[in-house]
């Protein structure tokens, strides 16, 4: 009997052992999970540097905000500056930037849909308007029969752009505000114009090519127009169906949580510092969206 009760004992300790050992490696597997997905959350948290994706060379607002970003942390916004629409999403989604800053809603919707991308807005900036622009005329009534009008050919923005024409009355649409319409979309052209299609990028540099352009604001800018002053018609920025064209910045889908990007986007992109900086720069043809 003494024995039994010697086996039983030792038997009873092996299992206090084993289950304190298990219950210890449980506790280690689990606060590893944590910690990996905490990490996974921010791979941002021990970067040294954020590599920001924009269009266009005129980008005082956003190194003004680097400015402020490295001054308060240490750490850089890198700003990598793209030529035209098609190069940001795909460096983002390859991994070349971390966020890019250049689209609006409307955009990257039809973006990730065409390429099968999970691409993600982390927070809104600015509606820029889009305008007509013209170095040969004041107004869009002098725009006669015939005549060529230069619009952006990516589908987002070209549909944009054919709206906008509408609304300046020298076309019809089969169509409301967010269709995916093109040319083939124009049911009334009664002056006969002549719609040709271009990559945003070159929009404003052919503008001695034709009667009058659509360019896109940030292009705009780059070309050195003031939209409020200097184009012949010009969105209404008051217009509630403009708000798919609120431009934003962009992550991929797997860094939306990021608490990196996130004191990036609330506490130096959305601040009363970015407003100023953004109506001296814009002349009041952009409006802060947050």
């Amino acid at each position: 009997m003494k024995k039994l009760t010697k086996l039983a004992l030792t038997f009873g300790l092996i299992l206090s052992v084993t289950a304190c050992s298990n219950n210890s490696s449980n506790k280690n597997v689990e606060s590893n999970n944590s910690s990996n997905q905490s990490q996974a959350e921010d791979r941002f948290a021990n970067a040294d540097t954020i590599k920001l994706g924009v269009v266009g060379e005129k980008n005082e607002v956003w190194q003004d905000i680097a400015k402020r970003y490295e001054k308060d942390t240490g750490k850089r916004i890198e700003i990598i500056s793209f030529s035209d629409y098609n190069q940001p999403n795909e460096a983002l989604n390859s991994g070349d930037i971390d966020i890019n800053a250049f689209q609006h809603k409307k955009f990257l919707e039809d973006y990730n849909q065409s390429h099968k991308t999970d691409i993600v807005s982390i927070g809104d900036t600015l509606l820029a308007p889009m305008g007509i622009y013209s170095d040969k005329i004041k107004d869009v009534k002098e725009i006669e029969i015939g005549d060529k009008i230069a619009i952006p050919n990516d589908p987002t923005n070209g549909a944009r752009a054919l709206f906008l024409l509408q609304s300046a009355g020298l076309i019809e649409l089969n169509g409301k505000e967010g269709d995916a319409i093109t040319v083939a979309n124009i049911k009334n052209n009664p002056k006969n114009l002549e719609i040709i299609e271009l990559d945003a990028s070159q929009t404003a540099r052919n503008l001695t090519e034709v009667k009058a352009s659509v360019i896109n604001s940030g292009m705009a800018v780059d070309a050195g127009f003031i939209p409020t002053e200097d184009a012949i018609y010009l969105e209404d920025k008051n217009d509630p169906a403009k708000a798919i064209y609120v431009n934003i910045i962009a992550a991929k889908k797997e860094d939306k949580d990021s608490k990196t990007l996130e004191n990036i986007v609330k506490n130096y992109y959305q601040t009363d510092e970015t407003k100023k900086i953004v109506e001296k720069e814009s002349k009041g043809s952009e409006i802060p969206a947050w």
